[in-house]
């Protein structure tokens, strides 16, 4: 293995990087320490050419590694030998650490591509420059937020590999490996905007709660505002604005999970979906053309619940199950126009299954147009399902304009899928 003009340049180049921002993190602090802007390009050549004396065992690398260590042991003996503050910045692992990835940046430059070794590098950078931020965040993170990132880490890393990719049953084409991916998918998308709504925007940000609540579920944050509505918390005309706002998103993530399953049925059906995107913006700013003189809107809007729960993540696959089997007898037994009632019947509940199985192949047979129907069909049902929240949280009178511009997007999509 050769070490070439361009290996030896990224390597001195990286390494003397990390040694500056290692010594900046200390620049308070004179007390000297091993590591730096010299040090660190040393280990990082000695480790490169360790590795090139012997690059099939590695033995050299590894004694040169067990030499590092040795050297780390004795300054840390010495160190708290002496009796070194414990709240000193990085009196723990941080200069260890440091030094082992300074060593290991020369071989990581050698047999991987130059970009590992520069997001290796950058990563550890940003991670060391951002201890105070880190911290503040991981004190000011509730437990049960932990908890939360190890269930999506359950639902990803462990079901979703151990699923078999084949049907199980002659009654769909549907498998579990397909099934578990959409309540991935949907979930991730819903745990995202769950956490930008709950830690990065700003809890008054009614319309940021919109737009985040629209990618989160339409139908949930339309019960939301409608109750805060009804308790004077913001102003009317905000708060019917945000709902139809809300429902104007709900097209665009449905572009999104659908594109992850058959992107040739989302760019088919993209035209729609955007045209009754724009009819949603439009509605919800003549809804916002309220009166002004009305509340401000100073409360704190109610965040809604954590969609990553596993209970939930089990009946939406649940519902994913029944629905896919349900959409293939409906099309066997009742061709096009069964899966067109089974649309409208659907929009009652979560629309996402039925979305997701007919993207999938659900309704194996369907056009390309018969799809692209029923599911602005569904979507225009659900928004009729959100109308009758509206009006019963709101009051019939008070909810007038986001109702009136709720059933016209649901008379619009099912014009288009008429059209169709």
């Amino acid at each position: 293995m050769a070490f070439l003009p361009e290996n030896l340049a990224l390597v001195l180049g990286l390494s003397f990087f990390f040694g500056l921002a290692f010594e900046e993190f200390y620049v308070k602090n004179p007390k000297k320490r091993p590591g730096g802007v010299r040090t660190f390009p040393l280990l990082a050549l000695s480790g490169s050419g360790l590795y090139l004396i012997e690059p099939v065992h590695v033995a050299a690398f590894c004694a040169g590694l067990l030499v590092l260590g040795a050297w780390l042991y004795a300054y840390y003996h010495a160190k708290w030998s002496e009796g070194t503050p414990v709240g000193e910045p990085g009196g723990g692992l941080i200069i260890p650490v440091c030094n082992l990835i300074a060593y290991l940046l020369g071989p990581i430059t050698l047999i991987e591509p130059h970009w590992v070794a520069v997001s290796f590098t950058v990563s550890a950078v940003l991670l060391l420059g951002a201890r105070e931020s880190l911290h503040h965040f991981a004190q000011k993170l509730p437990a049960e937020e932990i908890m939360t990132g190890g269930k999506f880490l359950v639902l990803t890393g462990i079901i979703l590999p151990l699923l078999p990719n084949h049907p199980v049953t002659n009654l769909s084409v549907i498998t579990p490996h397909q099934v578990w991916l959409a309540v991935v998918v949907v979930s991730t998308l819903s745990y995202a905007s769950y956490m930008i709504r709950r830690y990065v925007s700003p809890q008054k940000g009614l319309l940021a709660a919109s737009v985040l609540g629209g990618l989160y579920s339409s139908t949930a944050t339309t019960v939301v505002l409608a109750r805060q509505g009804r308790e004077g918390a913001f102003a009317r005309h905000e708060i019917l604005s945000g709902i139809v706002l809300a429902t104007s998103l709900m097209y665009l993530r449905l572009c999104v999970v659908v594109a992850v399953f058959n992107l040739s049925l989302a760019i088919s059906i993209l035209p729609y979906l955007s045209g009754l995107f724009v009819l949603g913006l439009l509605l919800s700013w003549l809804c916002r053309l309220g009166r002004r003189g009305e509340a401000t809107g100073e409360h704190v809007l109610a965040v809604q619940a954590n969609p990553l729960e596993l209970s939930s993540a089990l009946l939406f696959a649940g519902l994913f199950v029944v629905i896919s089997l349900a959409s293939a007898w409906v099309k066997s037994q009742f061709g096009q126009s069964g899966i067109y009632w089974l649309a409208s019947i659907v929009g009652v509940t979560d629309i996402d299954p039925f979305v997701l199985s007919l993207a999938q192949g659900g309704a194996s047979g369907a056009g390309m147009p018969s799809l692209e129907a029923a599911i602005l069909i569904a979507a225009s049902s659900n928004n009729i399902l959100k109308a009758i929240y509206a009006s019963t949280y709101l009051g019939l009178r008070a909810s007038i304009p986001a109702t009136a511009a709720l059933v016209l997007l649901s008379l619009s999509g099912a014009l288009l899928a008429f059209a169709l």
